[in-house]
């Protein structure tokens, strides 16, 4: 096959000759080209591949429109666009382009690697002209979103913006989000503003502003803002630094000139000029000084090292902080007044978290606040990591291979964890040796923690135990009452009691907060419907429900009670995540709100994107295609779960009756039926029914089991109907039962661990199922129905199998990535090398069922795209203040 450059001559050829390349960016290939009918040199920008495929050919050009209309002395027009192809996304020849006008001078870029600074006159010129076509274009209702030296071009005399054309069409589109997901990025970090750079949704005018003061910054001094060895280094310093003053580096630069940049660079949107005319006027008129924020010398300047510690911002809706605020660089010197919140990671826990069950914490705060401990992947194989403050990176702790659930000693010396073969461990905080303490703790439920009196407590199947840190095994606590796994744990002072998450069904679908009395070995619950519990020194208990808030209920320590209702202090918390220190210290993960649209996307091998149905939001949940590909059941919760079917030509259809979970569908092999996962006869246990495709009936009773039954399949050949219940102990158990003849259940995999996510081949020999027999998840292939033996998949930790319709390929995801396994069965069952295919991670994902669908092709899998709110680990300090000012509103 041809290169790109040789198929884009040839279907260009009767329009643009082109003539050689003049650079490629993060968006584009820019080609010189001349304009065959117009005989004319021309500048021909050609989308990369994978922006065009997020973009959207059809999108792009009905929105690129809009920028053809922008008419403005200081705007660089469009002359033209298109699209090669044309006639499907895999077409070899299909390209996005548009072609403005070549400029013979230089880009403000070229001139500031000529002469570093400009003159103070040229720089306010230069931003003026931009801040007059933002100005312009902003009350046309476009935002550039990629305002940079690169985009600003300097011909005879005066400036010409480019590229409006692609931040139009990926903000129309919701592009911006899915480049985000696949690894792109608009706008460039020297240049983002602090929204971007949090991945906001809604980018407005202020961001543009943001970037042009950053833009004349450099004009006047010769570095952008901030600067940094890697583009996570740069956003670091923009989200937790402030910028040096102009005129400590530049000692010339006016006064007021200094404000109005000053001001364009305000964390805060709102904080920042109204309009980027506002911006530019003030850029020229020295009365406009006293009545913009601008530090004087004797005020407000700080020393260099000072300002390394100036500010540590919080995320969007927090206040600035006051300059005597230390930040994360180093440890506290003196208690403060005022919080700081820290954006330390965009992405969730390496362990996945999922909003709809709650999962063991894999992060641990130290006593004073000064690191963090989480489990992380290296190289396939669990490990502890520390992010230290102060460190850009964290860094392995050595000794603890294997280790999840880590938590601290109170003097934060050692670090205690559990492995995932079960093992008690304990490690320095600077790593070395780790110590053995004992193969006590579950390997399903891993949680543990410290106490004062130097015991640790920890979760073993139905139960807690006790053992003291060398090792000396002390009592075991049996819940006999409520056979109930203890999935969290933490710590009351004293040593008296400990708090922890009760679950009696995995924590599928409830939980509570239980207090262990370790005196008097009494067990009761505290708080229904909630997980993760923290106590604070200010006689509170915080705990998480299952909608995503952050509670606080008083609490009497001396007589352990809860004497107040719950109040709510934050929201949007992934369920189980929050942890607070004694010296005022969180931590917790956010997630969007339950009940957040979402939307079914095609995600392609290489991972590019497109909806499957634009006009079809939701809450999705556990997609499922037909036999033939083309109809679709899905889920899609509001108040309550219901079944919905999407048939060809979009016209969808609920199944399912109001009032109950309904979900988790699976189809009959004729694709007649489907059957669900239902909640309709009033008890926590699940039924399967049964309902016609075209909704010609309802649904009848399908199969009944006293535990539930939370999942199933149909094999293709339509003899077997596999599924799986939850029985004592919190064991997920795989049965068989026959759809002719003898129907009564068949074991097929029921030990003391986990097993769930059953998916059968096609030829309906081999069976696919994630397993926790090693402690952690893993994916398993056995001969079916006769399971022996059984052969592992992954290799570090897997979910969600999906077979290929050509039964060559096992599916699966390991953490934020999503796996191919090649497979051969002849003459003898052969498994392949687990490779990645594409990064996951914005897509939706559960231990319960798979959250996706392979199309008949095998080339493109149906995923669930959330549309709002973003993942992340949030660390706040000095918490206290915040807490009880909510407490008392």
């Amino acid at each position: 096959m041809s290169d790109p450059l040789t198929r884009l001559t040839a279907a260009l050829s009767d329009r643009y000759r082109i003539e050689r390349t003049l650079g490629q960016g993060g968006m584009a290939t820019v080609y010189l080209a001349h304009d065959l009918k117009h005989d004319r040199r021309v500048a021909l920008k050609v989308l990369r591949p994978e922006l065009a495929a997020v973009i959207g050919a059809e999108r792009f050009l009905a929105e690129i429109k809009t920028t053809a209309n922008l008419q403005h002395p200081h705007i660089l027009s469009l002359f033209d666009s298109g699209r090669t192809g044309g006639k499907g996304d895999e077409r070899s020849d299909d390209f996005l382009y548009y072609v403005m006008p070549y400029i013979e001078g230089e880009s403000l870029r070229d001139r500031l690697r000529r002469v570093k600074q400009l003159p103070i006159g040229d720089a306010v010129r230069i931003a003026s002209e931009v801040a007059g076509a933002l100005d312009y274009a902003h009350r046309h209702g476009v935002i550039h979103r990629d305002i940079k030296p690169e985009n600003i071009l300097l011909h005879d005399g005066r400036v010409l913006v480019a590229d409006f054309g692609i931040a139009l069409a990926v903000s129309r589109s919701d592009g911006a989000t899915r480049m985000t997901e696949t690894g792109m990025s608009l706008g460039t970090p020297h240049y983002m503003s602090p929204e971007q750079a949090m991945g906001e949704r809604e980018i407005t005018a202020a961001s543009d502003i943001y970037a042009l003061g950053c833009v004349t910054y450099e004009m006047l001094t010769g570095e952008p803002p901030f600067t940094g060895p890697t583009a996570q280094a740069i956003v670091a310093k923009l989200l937790t630094s402030e910028p040096e003053p102009i005129t400590t580096l530049r000692k010339t630069v006016p006064p007021y000139v200094e404000a109005a940049v000053e001001m364009a660079l305000q964390k805060l949107p709102a904080d920042r000029f109204q309009s980027a005319k506002a911006f530019g006027d003030a850029l020229g008129e020295s009365t406009a000084s006293a009545t913009l924020p601008v530090r004087r010398a004797a005020a407000a300047r700080v020393s260099a090292t000072d300002k390394k510690l100036l500010y540590a911002s919080l995320a969007l809706s927090a206040v600035l902080l006051v300059a005597a605020l230390i930040g994360w660089l180093r440890p506290r010197a003196a208690a403060e007044t005022s919080r700081q919140r820290v954006l330390l990671w965009r992405y969730a826990l390496p362990h996945v978290l999922d909003p709809g069950a709650i999962e063991e914490t894999q992060a641990a705060l130290a006593p004073d606040g000064t690191s963090i401990v989480f489990t992380d992947s290296t190289d396939g194989h669990l490990q502890l990591m520390r992010k230290a403050r102060g460190a850009s990176v964290a860094t392995p702790i050595a000794g603890t291979e294997g280790a999840v659930s880590p938590f601290f000693s109170p003097d934060g010396h050692w670090i205690g964890f559990t492995t995932s073969d079960g093992q008690l461990k304990k490690v320095p905080i600077e790593g070395g040796g780790a110590v053995t303490l004992g193969h006590h703790g579950d390997p399903t439920y891993t949680a543990a923690t410290w106490l004062d009196d130097g015991t640790i407590v920890y979760a073993e199947q139905a139960g807690l135990g006790q053992t003291t840190s060398d090792g000396q095994r002390l009592q075991l606590f049996r819940d006999t009452l409520h056979q109930t796994t203890a999935v969290t744990i933490a710590p009351l002072p004293g040593s008296s009691a400990v708090l922890y998450t009760a679950c009696p069904d995995n924590c599928g679908i409830q939980s509570a907060i239980h207090l262990l009395d370790l005196k008097t070995h009494s067990d009761r619950e505290l708080v229904p419907n909630a997980a993760g519990a923290s106590y604070s020194p200010t006689g509170h208990l915080l705990y998480t429900d299952r909608a995503g808030g952050v509670y606080a209920v008083r609490f009497d320590l001396g007589r352990l009670r809860v004497t107040s209702g719950p109040v709510p202090v934050i929201d949007g918390v992934v369920p189980g995540t929050f942890s607070l220190t004694r010296s005022g210290t969180a931590l917790y993960v956010t997630s969007a709100a339950p009940g957040t649209p979402a939307e079914l996307e095609w995600v392609a091998r290489d991972g590019s994107a497109v909806p499957f149905d634009s006009t079809w939001h939701g809450d999705f949940q556990y997609p499922a295609f037909s036999p033939d590909g083309k109809t679709l059941a899905v889920s899609v919760r509001d108040a309550t779960t219901q079944l919905w079917v999407r048939r060809p030509g979009g016209a969808r259809q609920q199944l399912s009756e109001g009032g109950t979970t309904n979900w988790r569908p699976a189809w009959t092999p004729d694709g007649k039926s489907i059957a669900f996962a239902t909640n309709r006869n009033g008890t926590d246990a699940f039924d399967l029914y049964q309902v016609p495709a075209d909704g010609s009936a309802p649904a009848s009773m399908l199969l009944h089991h006293k535990y539930g039954i939370w999942e199933s399949e149909f094999s293709p050949d339509g003899q077997w109907l596999v599924m799986r219940s939850d029985e004592e102990g919190n064991v997920g158990h795989i049965y068989g039962r026959r759809l002719v003849g003898d129907t009564a259940l068949v074991p097929l995999v029921r030990d003391t661990t986990i097993s769930l996510q059953v998916a059968l081949s096609p030829d309906a020999h081999w069976i696919a199922y994630t397993s926790y027999a090693t402690g952690r998840a893993e994916i398993y292939v056995a001969p079916f129905p006769g399971m022996r033996p059984t052969r592992i998949v992954s290799r570090a930790g897997g979910l969600e199998p999906r077979w290929a319709h050509s039964g060559r390929e096992l599916f699966y995801r390991e953490g934020p990535r999503f796996m191919d396994v090649p497979v051969s069965t002849q003459p003898t069952l052969t498994l392949g090398v687990p490779h990645e295919l594409f990064s996951a991670a914005a897509y939706r994902s559960a231990r319960n069922r798979p959250q996706y669908s392979v199309a008949p092709d095998d080339r493109h899998f149906l995923m669930i795209k959330d549309l709002g709110g973003s993942t992340a680990v949030m660390y706040v300090e000095n918490w206290f203040p915040e807490l009880l000012a909510r407490v008392k509103r």
